[in-house]
């Protein structure tokens, strides 16, 4: 099978703009990411709950080509820039480079502000899922496919798994891959009106917590055919062996308690990777703080790694940066192939109280080693459901 690399990152969140911010805020935590407001349709005015850092978004024009840039795009623009400069590649208009995105919403909150000001614009202007990839694209220059996946919140999971079965197909050399998201004021509603958000902060496996904290941001990663880039000298910073999707075909936005599909997920990346559980060092597991969502998890990785479970160092993003939505599975992918590459975890939030029911290890001492093999995985409504394995270079 055709060996596919990550030779480029790109990370925004409310840690900053930029990986090395994003390493840095790893490296750091300080506290939970809080909750914005319990009550959004009361208290929360439009685009004001937002976690961007001021000024990480670049200046772009309101509209191109009839599509309304908005700040999700802008986001998307902003990392994928950052990933293949960081790569370094060269010309992209060779037919041979593509884009696949994958987000939520996207600029959905454009189309609110619309609304709520009656000032809708006089020249047509509008703002379709899919026009980001495309907009990327055209900034970039990658005349490839440009393709947005809107999948929920395991979007950029399927974006690395798409853009990776496209190298192996021969379809591309390079696909500049990952996921954004910036909410609307109804998105922020409708996660209150499910009961999913918790009033305080996000804590995954800890026994009080009552669920997630949305926060935005966007990451991605250039994934290359490993002889294309290693002939060029780029730098390496893990290989995608295996990516495993299913659907659970249960609720339009409710778990699957039995966990079978996210246990098939697991193992069909496994398989891919021609991997066993032994060989996993650590996993960035979905973990959004929700009740159901952690305890379903738990259960599914001791049913792949066996007691093993307790020992096997997890890496509990959303504790820090929240909720990203369809950004969650780029910024988990970018974590973990940092880790692999400087050959540590980052220290994780610690669990305060934590769950029985969720015996976990959630490592909190800096330099917990991140061996060389790592497992990320992202759920979403609908049931969909995505692991990804990365193996890091020899050390």
């Amino acid at each position: 099978m055709t060996e596919v690399v990550i030779t480029g990152l790109g990370a925004l969140c409310h840690l900053g703009a930029g990986v090395d911010s994003f390493w840095q805020g790893l490296l750091r935590p300080t506290a939970p990411v809080a909750a914005q407001a319990p009550d959004p349709l009361a208290h929360v005015p439009i685009r004001d709950f937002h976690f961007l850092p001021e000024g990480a978004l670049p200046a772009e024009p309101a509209t191109v080509d009839g599509f309304a840039i908005g700040d999700a795009t802008r986001a998307a623009l902003s990392v994928a820039r950052e990933a293949v400069a960081d790569a370094g590649l060269g010309v992209l208009a060779d037919g041979r480079t593509s884009v696949v995105m994958g987000t939520s919403i996207a600029d959905a909150y454009v189309i609110e502000q619309w609304r709520a000001n009656k000032s809708f614009p006089a020249d047509d202007s509008w703002t379709p899922v899919f026009s980001t990839a495309s907009v990327v694209a055209r900034y970039l220059g990658a005349t490839g496919a440009a393709s947005t996946v809107s999948n929920a919140c395991s979007g950029s999971g399927y974006s690395m798994a798409i853009g990776a079965d496209m190298i192996r197909a021969d379809e591309a050399d390079a696909v500049v891959v990952g996921g954004f998201e910036t909410y609307s004021r109804v998105a922020h509603a409708a996660f209150n009106q499910v009961g999913a958000l918790d009033p305080e902060s996000c804590r995954p496996f800890d026994a009080t917590r009552g669920g997630t904290v949305l926060g935005e941001g966007a990451g991605a990663v250039v994934l290359e055919r490993a002889e294309t880039a290693r002939a060029r000298g780029a730098r390496v910073y893990a290989t995608l062996t295996g990516t495993g999707w299913s659907c659970e075909a249960y609720h339009a936005t409710g778990l699957d308690p039995d966990g079978t599909q996210i246990v098939r997920a697991m193992r069909d990346a496994l398989a891919e990777a021609d991997a066993t559980p032994d060989d996993i060092d650590f996993v960035v597991p979905h973990a959004t703080g929700t009740r159901l969502n952690d305890l379903v998890e738990t259960q599914a990785m001791y049913e792949i790694f066996g007691e093993r479970t307790r020992e096997l160092p997890l890496y509990s993003l959303k504790a820090l940066i929240g909720h990203t939505g369809g950004a969650s599975g780029g910024l988990g992918t970018v974590a973990a192939a940092l880790f692999l590459h400087h050959g540590h975890l980052a220290p994780n939030l610690p669990v305060t109280t934590p769950d029985p029911e969720c015996p976990v290890h959630v490592p909190v001492a800096a330099g917990t080693p991140a061996g060389r093999t790592a497992m990320v995985n992202s759920y979403a409504f609908g049931g969909n459901n995505m692991s990804l394995l990365l193996r890091g270079e020899p050390r």
